[in-house]
């Protein structure tokens, strides 16, 4: 079924022989009260539910008074969840909103509600006349739902399963040609990015569809072999001390990576540099080389090609010139709007003007050779320059930032000591945090490294696993079901039985085991492991978690646990 996320009513049983929904009082009156009387059942997704904002063509916004959607199989309306109209196929559906209602027209139909209008199609795709994606028309799996962002605009959210949402992600942020388990590596690193819990981007959705979030462009842009890979990595996300990690990745590292604490600021505080996050440190590509944190050996490095596995990278290695007129000028045009960031100090005011430049100086270092700190210095002026995007953003070259911060500046002078231009040698594109595309299709595919090395080389000491649930006698949590992908015929079930639960049944594809939860001196112990690798078999796998001690329990009881795919590796360079 193309859209699986469905939403059922008997009425709409009812109305799939009738060609629009505007038919129904056709029906007994008594049947059709019935039918809309009738709770929403969904069908349960086999994976999370994501909810993504999409926005315009060129993603100029996320706010739309009017847009026309078709559904490439038989298309369902509802409003609030209650069905309303069942249109034939690729039929558009003119959708207009004002002073809080939605008008909802389309062919022998037209009503006016006040919603939020969900829309389905049964055995197709969803589309919306005219948005393209990739230069294609965007079709999408799951459901819509138009939800009021004011009186006189919605926005389009797009309910999909986490793991249909990926099609359409990965083959639009990593190269196909990349390779299968580069493509793999990807697939886990976008899992986790849109499973951790984050800020929602809207209160009416989760994320968005384009580079402020993931690039998701939808079902019309899937390729075989990154759906192949979101298919043989499902369920499979990448942990440290029980919490999804945060799965930063970029295009180029220019072989070295960077520590996130000194490419990024501490999301709430805003402080930066930011705090450490362990599994996200500076690690050369080759064993052996040393940090780059001082002039030095940065500039060794940069001005020239060392092995490395993002060596392919067309911004393995670049090059930009300013004649000191041409920098002056464009710092002229940057340095407001950095300022605003705050990491510019002192601030640069919009008709500000700049001295004559006499040196562009870096002060700290990343391990990478990443800026952290660098001084513009004029005959009367010195500011300070913070963070890495920011200085990318700064020091632009015919209006383009620069690719990285994994630069150096040698300052040119003429023979009477007076700055006439600054020559720039870098490496890598992007914030060179975390895993590097280049890199990994590298090591994917000259190296013969399979995903779950490329993703304990760049992501230290993480193990991969489904994502940690709670069991507790909340009738939420009274069981739970996950679905994951083994490449092994390994697995270990992880428990943290913090509250003394004495019995975990495990049902792993149809086979049923309790497990006793064993003791120690002081009671049960917390931290438990359970090989349940004889159980699983190479391919997807289905694991059903309950406890009788939870059922009908009034006390505070309750275990976290997750299924271990690949255990933590603290040998980096294995």
């Amino acid at each position: 079924m193309g859209s699986k996320i469905k939403i059922y009513l008997l009425a709409l049983a009812i109305c799939t022989t009738l060609p629009v929904c505007s038919q129904i009082p056709q029906i007994p009156q008594t049947t059709l009260e019935i039918a809309q009387s009738v709770a929403v059942t969904e069908h349960k997704p086999s994976s999370q539910v994501v909810r993504v904002g999409i926005g315009t063509t060129n993603f100029g916004t996320y706010q739309y008074n009017d847009i026309t959607v078709f559904g490439t199989g038989d298309t369902q309306i509802y409003d609030n969840r209650m069905l309303i109209a069942n249109i034939s196929a690729n039929q558009p559906v003119k959708i207009t909103y004002k002073d809080g209602y939605f008008n909802i027209s389309a062919p022998q139909y037209s009503e006016k509600v006040s919603g939020p209008v969900q829309i389905t199609s049964d055995y197709g795709l969803l589309g919306v006349t005219g948005l393209k994606r990739a230069g294609k028309q965007a079709l999408y799996h799951g459901a819509f739902e138009l939800i009021k962002k004011d009186n006189n605009t919605f926005n389009l959210v797009n309910m999909v399963e986490v793991e249909e949402y990926l099609k359409g992600v990965v083959p639009n942020e990593m190269p196909v040609h990349f390779g299968l388990e580069a493509l793999k590596a990807q697939s886990v690193a976008a899992r986790n990015y849109v499973l951790s819990p984050r800020t929602k981007a809207s209160p009416n959705y989760d994320v968005v569809d384009s580079v402020a979030s993931q690039v998701y462009f939808g079902a019309n842009t899937e390729k075989p072999l990154s759906n192949q890979a979101v298919k043989e990595t499902e369920g499979v996300v990448a942990i440290y001390n029980w919490d999804l990690i945060l799965a930063q990745y970029s295009s180029t590292a220019g072989g070295y990576t960077e520590s996130y604490s000194n490419a990024f600021s501490d999301p709430v505080t805003k402080a930066f540099p930011s705090p450490e996050k362990p599994y996200l440190k500076a690690k050369p590509d080759i064993i052996g080389q040393e940090p780059l944190n001082d002039e030095e050996k940065a500039s060794a490095y940069y001005k020239s090609k060392p092995t490395a596995y993002d060596i392919r990278s067309p911004y393995f290695r670049w090059e930009r010139e300013w004649t000191s007129d041409e920098l002056k000028t464009a710092l002229e045009t940057t340095l407001p709007a950095q300022s605003a960031t705050g990491f510019i100090k002192p601030a640069f005011k919009k008709g500000d003007k700049l001295d004559d430049l006499t040196e562009i100086k870096v002060l700290k270092r990343g391990d990478s050779g990443k800026i952290v700190e660098m001084e513009i210095v004029t005959r009367s002026q010195t500011y300070k320059v913070f963070k890495e995007l920011v200085i990318r953003r700064l020091m632009t070259n015919n209006g383009k930032a620069l690719p990285s911060a994994n630069v150096v500046f040698d300052n040119i002078y003429d023979e009477q000591g007076i700055l006439t231009g600054i020559h720039a040698y870098g490496g890598g594109f992007g914030h060179g945090v975390g895993l590097s595309q280049y890199g990994a299709g590298f090591m994917g595919s000259e190296l013969h490294k399979s995903y779950d090395k490329i993703l304990q080389h760049y992501y230290s000491g993480i193990t991969l696993a489904t994502k940690p649930i709670i069991l507790s006698a909340n009738s939420a949590q009274i069981s739970a079901e996950q679905s994951f992908y083994a490449s092994k015929k390994q697995a270990k079930v992880i428990i943290d039985n913090k509250f003394g639960v004495s019995k975990l049944i495990v049902d792993i594809n149809g086979h049923e085991q309790i497990f006793e939860m064993p003791k120690d001196l002081f009671g049960y112990k917390r931290n438990v492991e359970i090989d349940i690798s004889k159980y699983i078999k190479v391919g997807r796998n289905t694991v059903k978690f309950s406890s009788p001690d939870l059922e009908g329990s009034a006390f505070n009881k309750g275990l976290r646990l997750y299924v271990e795919l690949i255990e933590r590796n603290d040998n980096e360079w294995e």
